[in-house]
């Protein structure tokens, strides 16, 4: 097909394929678009008539999409996003009157420790904007951003969609809390024979640490799993109980002055808090202003700076 083709497809088309491709279910693209069912699946026959291919194959309850469906997606979400890019606006963004709608997805570490101070810039400067926080991930959030649920996500991450973005924010060391005196760092021998407490969205009872200790040959004893950082300084408090937590969360979890923090006994892992957004709108100016911010108030360049 030549450009000069293009005249005869209606982009509508192409979204609702890609909605499809994600949702693998009429229904769900239904929700997703605000259209209903039959208008959905006629649009699906007219993209098995462009296409001369079936495109999906119902499997039980999903759709399942034909080899030449992935081969068209493969080749269609850059376009799409480029195409966006294109045709967003160039206007100057105005926090100060913007009713603007950003949907961030956020880690719990971030949301507890560092999204007050972001937030309370935010409603400084946009008072009018709305923030809709969504729970994430390195799990969530590429699917989070390929979906288009968020725009831009701040976490720990490692697979990212192709056409996504990212940019380290700072370097974290975890350190060590706990609720008794901690005049005295705990010696490795100590720390892996105190119980511990261990945050972990999906109730894992192992994490970065236990890989660590694993190749010092080391094991710990994880008594606790919670889902989030913020039921920490409560439950920590009056017990024997310690934690491995990433270093920026340790502010907030210290201020009571019921819990303190001291280095690991061993030299343990770092890992990058990274930002990462939709390429179809890296040059839409709302985006660029709110990433500006989050760098800003959740970014840490001298983190970057290797300790001596």
């Amino acid at each position: 097909m030549n450009r000069t083709d293009l005249r005869r497809v209606d982009f509508h088309l192409l979204i609702v394929f890609e909605t499809l491709m994600h949702e693998r279910s009429v229904t769900r693209a239904a929700e997703k678009l605000f259209l209903g069912q039959p208008a959905i699946s006629a649009a699906l026959s007219r993209l098995r008539t462009l296409f001369d291919d079936p495109l999906f194959i119902r499997a039980g309850r999903h759709m399942e999409p034909t080899a030449r469906a992935e081969e068209i997606f493969k080749h269609l979400a850059p376009a799409l996003d480029s195409i966006a890019n294109a045709l967003s606006t160039t206007s100057e963004f105005d926090p100060a009157t913007s009713d603007a709608v950003f949907r961030i997805g956020i880690s719990d570490d971030v949301e507890f420790a560092l999204l007050p101070a972001l937030l309370r810039q935010l409603r400084r400067e946009a008072p009018g904007v709305v923030l809709v926080i969504r729970r994430t991930n390195y799990l969530l959030m590429p699917e989070l951003l390929n979906a288009g649920d968020i725009s831009v996500g701040v976490s720990y991450v490692v697979d990212l969609p192709a056409n996504a973005k990212c940019k380290p924010l700072r370097r974290s060391w975890p350190q060590v809390l706990r609720a008794d005196d901690a005049a005295a760092p705990l010696a490795i021998d100590e720390y892996c024979a105190r119980p511990h407490a261990l945050v972990s969205f999906a109730g894992d009872l192992d994490g970065y640490v236990d890989d660590a200790l694993e190749t010092l040959g080391y094991t710990r004893r994880v008594v606790l799993a919670v889902p989030q950082f913020s039921a920490l300084g409560t439950l920590l408090a009056d017990t024997d109980l310690i934690a491995t937590v990433p270093d920026y969360v340790i502010e907030e979890l210290t201020t009571s002055g019921r819990l303190h923090a001291n280095a690991l006994p061993f030299t343990g892992p770092s890992f990058d808090l990274s930002m990462a957004w939709r390429g179809a709108q890296d040059n839409d100016p709302a985006e660029r202003w709110l990433r500006a911010r989050i760098e800003e108030f959740i970014g840490d360049p001298q983190s970057f700076t290797p300790i001596n």
